[in-house]
């Protein structure tokens, strides 16, 4: 589990040292996009927003049989509202918009085409869980926005006001066609029923329901009590109704409702709306004692409430008064009936039962076909006091007014979209280069793919050491470097040396130089050889003429003390390069060149060769051949695996023997990896070096074979060595 969770760390580190190690890369993206985004946003259109807000009212118009309309019922179904916002962008609504503004001639283009740009600048939202919906225009003017967005309200409300007033036409129309249907039928029915009371002789003692109370045929006999006793009640019954009528003549306005309720009439819809009508009063009542003014809104809803409820009860008042007077006569003939046939005897038998009961059947059809005239014409009159009150649609909430400032684009948004995007993109990039990147990144990529040690590791932008003044923490990797080349040669007979690298600009000469200047502070006889006869660079370093040199004593007959220089520094020597020949490779591999190592292995403690890059030219592998070990110079993450492999094989195929890599210009503060391998720097490095030179000959003599090959060092010599830990 342990390992587990060490692995998991390791990996989150791997992912923080890619991002320590391509934050440029990462930095550049992210500024890229992102000034990419400020030129997008300043290139789009600036937008104004035209907001309306109003909440949609429902439709409440009864249909023949006093249901609601079919808008309602679709309200109470739930797509209602959807339904609502498919009008609103409805190609008719919008040509009714093109219209009102005049966009055609505005934007010089066809009513289709610019109701499709039209449908395209407006949106539509609903605030949840309510009626109440926004209309937004969108538009480079303010003013245009403002506009559109309340001619787009104003056209949804006329079409909904159009669609009510045709329903309400419709419904008038197939009412007034069902009662003349109806009174047809109740002629039909009266008929009949007179037609079958004359062919049978029929007396009648029972009066018509009035108030709904069933009819029923009494069969009766000719006994004159029962014959004055149905006269009464038919008398009794008109007077009743004349008694209600005559109550009613005369009165006008409230007075007559007030007066039909006195009187007990028995009508339902009076009765319904009487309660409703006081219900009304006593609120607003409530109102005006609770401080609110007149032309308060709530006052203002009030008044026109009552106002339409006093006409609604004045048109049922009405209809009853009309329909009394229709009994009444129907009363009073069939009063006048019964009373013709008082001396008459009605006969038992069965064949007058029959045509009793179908007189009966004829009556009763009659009287139904009256009650449901009366019913339509109640709804006929209830219609057209709806008809004439205005029923708004939708009742406005917020009037559209021209935006100040552009609402689109939303700056912050886009720019904080891009930057995300930015950073996003760089770390895919940063990833993604790391992982098409085969160079050398780490001491296990060495190790593994060279199958060689590192031997040190050189930290980012170190200098020139023997020109930098006081000390140096940079100089401990060159330490590490001397100790293991010092502990990993096979013999101190090894001691020439040739520092190559793959490429050019590797540090490679840089190396050497610091590497020779640390050897002779630790009291080696150090001889460097600018062996890079195509750019030399060595003498650079000590500001040393390069006329004579290397190519001269590979040429011609001079002594080996003509060409090597002593430097300012104690224990350090130098060959220059000499003038360059044309051909390189040739004066390297040739017998005076291996005389010339064999002679100066004698005579130094550490020769030192710098050399072109090997996979340019074939002067770094003669070089390699010639001397006992070869260093490869390393930039880190510069070359390819596959180019190092060659590097090694290079050195290989010619029977070198490779002593192990350098791994130089490592960015030890961003790769936290190498940081433990360099740490301690600054800890260990020298407090207190003499730096006084010494007098030396210019070049050693021959050492004797019995004498060490290391000479011994001074007590001042020693103290500067700081391998001896």
């Amino acid at each position: 589990m342990r390992e587990q969770i060490t692995e998991t760390k390791m990996h989150a580190l791997d992912y923080w040292q890619v991002i320590r190690n391509r934050w440029g890369v990462i930095l550049l993206t992210f500024f890229l996009i992102t000034l990419a985004s400020l030129v997008i946003i300043a290139l789009l259109d600036k937008k104004f927003a035209g907001r309306t807000k109003f909440q949609i009212l429902q439709s409440s118009a009864p249909d023949l049989f006093g249901m609601v309309q079919n808008d309602q019922r679709s309200t109470m179904s739930g797509n209602w509202l959807e339904t609502q916002f498919k009008t609103m962008t409805a190609r008719e609504t919008l040509y009714n918009v093109v219209t009102r503004l005049n966009l055609e001639q505005v934007w010089h283009t066809t009513k289709e085409e610019a109701a499709g740009r039209l449908e395209r600048m407006i949106e539509t939202e609903q605030e949840r869980g309510t009626e109440i919906v926004t209309i937004t225009a969108w538009s480079t003017k303010n003013d245009e926005a403002a506009n559109i967005a309340k001619a787009v309200r104003e056209a949804y409300e006329s079409r909904r006001t159009e669609g009510e007033q045709a329903r309400f036409r419709r419904l008038t129309q197939t009412t007034e066609s069902e009662i003349n249907k109806q009174l047809s039928a109740v002629d039909k029915a009266r008929l009949e029923m007179n037609d079958l009371q004359k062919r049978h002789n029929i007396v009648d003692r029972v009066p018509l329901s009035i108030g709904g109370v069933s009819t029923v045929i009494q069969s009766g006999d000719d006994d004159a009590q029962m014959a004055r006793t149905y006269e009464n009640q038919l008398e009794t019954s008109m007077m009743q109704m004349e008694t209600t009528l005559k109550g009613l003549i005369g009165l006008k306005g409230e007075q007559l409702i007030a007066g039909a309720m006195e009187l007990g009439v028995q009508n339902s819809t009076i009765q319904k709306n009487y309660t409703e009508y006081l219900d009304l009063v006593s609120n607003h009542k409530s109102s005006l004692k609770s401080g609110f003014g007149p032309k308060h809104p709530k006052l203002v809803g009030l008044a026109e409430a009552i106002r339409v409820k006093n006409e609604q009860l004045l048109q049922a008042a009405q209809i009853f008064k009309d329909n009394l007077e229709i009994k009444i006569a129907e009363s009073r003939k069939m009063l006048e009936d019964a009373r013709k046939r008082t001396t008459g005897k009605e006969t038992d038998s069965v064949t007058e039962r029959q045509n009793q009961s179908e007189y009966a059947a004829a009556k009763h059809k009659y009287e139904s076909a009256l009650a449901l005239l009366s019913t339509i014409r109640e709804l006929a009159a209830r219609q057209k006091m709806d008809e004439g009150v205005t029923k708004k649609p939708i009742e406005l909430l917020e009037e559209a007014r021209p935006d100040v400032n552009p609402t689109k684009p939303n700056v912050m948004l886009l720019l904080s979209i891009g930057a995300g995007l930015g950073l996003v993109l760089g770390l895919l990039l940063a990833f993604f280069l790391e992982y098409l990147d085969t160079s050398v990144k780490s001491l296990d990529d060495v190790e593994r793919y060279l199958g060689v040690p590192v031997l040190a590791v050189i930290p980012k932008d170190v200098g020139v050491l023997h020109k930098q003044s006081g000390l140096s923490p940079d100089a401990e990797a060159y330490r590490i470097l001397r100790t293991n080349i010092e502990f990993n040669r096979r013999s101190a007979d090894a001691n020439a040396i040739t520092i190559v690298s793959g490429g050019a600009g590797e540090g490679k000469s840089t190396t050497l130089v610091n590497l020779a200047y640390i050897c002779a502070q630790g009291g080696y006889n150090t001889l460097m050889i600018d062996g890079d006869l195509r750019r030399p660079k060595l003498h650079t370093f000590f500001d040393i003429n390069n006329s004579v040199g290397l190519t001269n004593y590979l040429t011609t007959a001079l002594m080996l003390e003509d060409v090597v220089l002593q430097t300012p520094i104690e224990n350090l020597y130098f060959m220059p390069s000499g003038i360059l020949p044309a051909d390189a490779a040739g004066i390297l591999n040739s017998r005076r060149m291996s005389e010339l190592i064999a002679d100066v292995k004698n005579r130094f403690d550490l020769v030192l060769i710098d050399s072109p890059p090997i996979l340019g030219v074939s002067d770094a592998s003669v070089l390699a051949s010639e001397v006992d070990l070869t260093i490869i110079v390393i930039q880190h993450r510069k070359l390819p695996r596959n180019m190092l492999l060659r590097v090694k094989q290079a050195i290989e195929n010619v029977g070198g023997n490779l002593l192990g890599v350098v791994l130089n210009n490592v960015d030890v503060r961003s790769d936290s990896q190498y940081q433990y391998y360099t740490s301690y720097y600054t800890y260990y490095s020298p407090t207190n070096v003499d730096t006084k030179a010494k007098a030396r000959p210019s070049v050693p003599r021959e050492k004797d074979e019995a004498a060490p090959k290391r000479p011994a060092a001074s007590p001042a010599t020693r103290g500067t060595d700081k391998d001896d830990y």
